[in-house]
C-alpha cells in the first residue's frame, strides 16, 4: 500500500481539481465549449509533476526510473478513471441534456452515444498521462553524464 499511496493521493487530488474546474465552467455555461478542456492538460501536468517529484524525494538515492514511471502513470490513470466516472454521472444523471448541447453539430450526422464520449474522455486522459510521464521522467531520471554514469557506456 505504501508504494501506491502517492498515485492514489495525487490521482484523487488531480481528479478533484478537474471536477472543480468542470463545475466552475458549468456555472458560466462554458463547459459546452471544448476549447476550455485544454486547461485540463495543465491541471494534469501540474499534478503529475508534483506526484513524481514527491515520489523521487521519498525514495532518495533508491529512486529507479521504472518505479518513478509507474508512479506517474498510475497517478494519471487514477485521475482519469475518477474524472471519467464523474463525467459519466454528470452527463447522464445530473445534466441529461449536456451531451445533446455539447454535440449539436455532430448529433445529426453521427450516432454518438454516452459510451463513445466516455471512451474518448478516458483515452484522452490515458494518452495525456502516458505522454506527460514520459516527458517528466526525462527530468527526474539520473544523468549518465557523470563519472559513475560513464562507466556504464559501451565506449569504456
Amino acid at each position: 500500500m505504501k508504494n501506491l499511496s502517492i498515485p492514489i493521493k495525487y490521482g484523487i487530488a488531480i481528479s478533484a481539481a478537474l471536477i472543480a474546474y468542470f463545475l466552475i465552467l458549468s456555472i458560466f455555461g462554458a463547459h459546452k465549449n471544448p476549447i476550455f478542456s485544454l486547461f485540463n492538460g495543465v491541471i494534469m501536468a501540474y499534478g503529475m509533476y508534483e506526484a513524481i517529484k514527491n515520489y523521487r524525494l521519498q525514495k532518495g538515492l533508491k529512486f529507479k526510473y521504472q518505479k518513478g514511471f509507474m508512479s506517474g502513470l498510475l497517478t494519471g490513470f487514477n485521475a482519469t478513471i475518477i474524472f471519467t466516472l464523474f463525467f459519466g454521472i454528470y452527463s447522464t444523471e445530473l445534466n441529461p441534456n449536456f451531451l445533446n448541447e455539447l454535440l449539436t453539430m455532430w448529433r445529426s450526422d453521427y450516432d454518438t452515444s454516452v459510451g463513445l464520449i466516455l471512451f474518448v474522455v478516458a483515452v484522452m486522459g490515458f494518452a495525456t498521462s502516458f505522454v506527460l510521464t514520459l516527458a517528466y521522467m526525462q527530468l527526474f531520471k539520473d544523468s549518465w553524464n557523470t563519472t559513475e554514469g560513464k562507466k556504464h557506456t559501451l565506449g569504456n
